[in-house]
């Protein structure tokens, strides 16, 4: 099994899509939880690893994965960020107020 995969089984298709109105909070969650898993996995490819996490993550499955991606893809390197505000939110300075 490669190194790089932090999970036993891989996504399946179907399950990336989210399962209709995802609620500001939850949204902010699954962003800033797969922001963390990206950070202490440090995969070699981020893009399987993230696919693989919204796949087993039974939470994160409701948000859509294409929209993590997008809102991670504007996250800030510099200092510590998390993301607020659901879909139509944004990257703020510090930590999330709910982990």
């Amino acid at each position: 099994m490669p190194r790089e995969r932090p999970f036993l089984t891989d996504p399946a298709p179907g399950g990336t899509r989210g399962s209709g109105l995802v609620p500001d909070a939850l949204f902010d969650l699954a962003v800033n939880r797969a922001a963390a898993a990206l950070r202490g996995l440090r995969p070699a490819r981020p893009e399987s690893a993230l696919a693989a996490w919204h796949a087993r993550t039974r939470f994160a499955r409701r948000v859509p994965l294409d929209a993590v991606q997008a809102a991670l893809a504007g996250q800030p390197q510099d200092g510590e960020w998390h993301w607020a505000g659901g879909p139509a939110g944004s990257w703020q300075p510090g930590r999330a107020p709910f982990p």
